[in-house]
């Protein structure tokens, strides 16, 4: 096929897509989430990228999107929370600027919300050149970093990690900076690789930060270009090895259409690929609105669940 054949082609699909996501009738329920111990670590699965995380007595949000629409792009599945059911953040976290990530009005929510209940706002943090986009919306402090760049928070301890993706908010701002972020607090170190392609990087962070808990991406996926900058299930999974990590939760899936595999494909795909591989156990899939708690390493899943009072992914 023929470059000009392939960009109609491409075109074509992106318009099937954005149609048939503004037509499907979207899923999913609001739940609260579950509060934990300051001596443990909490993780609340919101839809996408978003999650809740309770670490060290404090509560970060990760890449928080509420929003029904991002410009023409809808929403199939109901965030897992509601911003109202939110425990007052602390701090946000934001891997890059693209608007599956950064929203702004739900960081909006999120600030007045949390400035209502806290009577202070958040503190956000951002890889380089991103803090421009969220300055005047309202946070008590804005925090850039690069990466290997640490930020210090009461008991908690965040440093920006590489990736292999971009950055760009529109088509001309190719400065801005992305990367994951690796959280350490209350005895436990939680890693959040935001957007990225497989690349040799995961090692680096496994030996150099030593994350226990792995939070990867898993769709965006076809065509295989698209493998560039996503990870597949398979990707992820290799990530996982390469890290080092006890536990992996999967994430950036089901949510919105943003590439040619089914939507309901990388889930099932990633389950029966770790099994394959011997992984299955520390597949902690966990459905939007529900928060999984860790606590010690050494205990298994099924310890793990039936603590938390959730339900082990088969």
């Amino acid at each position: 096929m023929g470059r000009w054949a392939e960009i109609g082609r491409r075109l074509r699909y992106t318009g099937h897509l954005l149609w048939r996501s503004a037509v499907t009738p979207m899923l999913g329920v609001h739940q609260r989430p579950r509060l934990v111990k300051p001596d443990e670590l909490g993780v609340t699965f919101i839809g996408h990228s978003s999650f809740l995380v309770q670490a060290a007595g404090q509560n970060l949000l990760f890449d928080p999107v509420f929003s029904t629409w991002l410009i023409l792009l809808r929403r199939q599945r109901r965030p897992g929370v509601r911003p109202r059911d939110l425990p007052p953040i602390d701090i946000v976290l934001l891997s890059h600027a693209h608007m599956d990530h950064l929203d702004r009005a739900s960081l909006r929510r999120v600030v007045r919300i949390t400035r209502r209940r806290k009577g202070r706002a958040p503190v956000v943090v951002v890889p380089n050149d991103v803090g421009d986009i969220v300055r005047g919306l309202g946070f008590s402090a804005v925090i850039e970093l690069r990466w290997w760049e640490s930020y210090v928070a009461g008991g908690l301890t965040i440093t920006h990690t590489p990736a292999k993706h971009w950055g760009t908010r529109w088509i001309m701002d190719g400065h801005r900076g992305y990367g994951g972020y690796l959280v350490e607090g209350g005895a436990r170190r939680l890693y959040y690789s935001g957007d990225t392609a497989y690349f040799a990087g995961f090692h680096e962070i496994g030996v150099r930060l030593r994350p226990e808990v792995a939070l990867l991406p898993i769709g965006a996926y076809a065509p295989d270009s698209f493998r560039a900058v996503h990870t597949s299930p398979e990707d992820a999974l290799r990530a996982f090895q390469d890290l080092g990590a006890e536990w992996m939760v999967p994430m950036h899936y089901g949510t919105f259409w943003l590439s040619e595999e089914p939507l309901e494909e990388p889930l099932p795909r990633l389950l029966a690929s770790a099994e394959s591989m011997g992984l299955a156990d520390r597949i902690a899939v966990v459905p939007e609105g529900e928060t999984k708690i860790f606590r010690v390493a050494s205990q298994t899943m099924q310890d793990h669940h039936q603590e938390a009072g959730t339900a082990t992914a088969q």
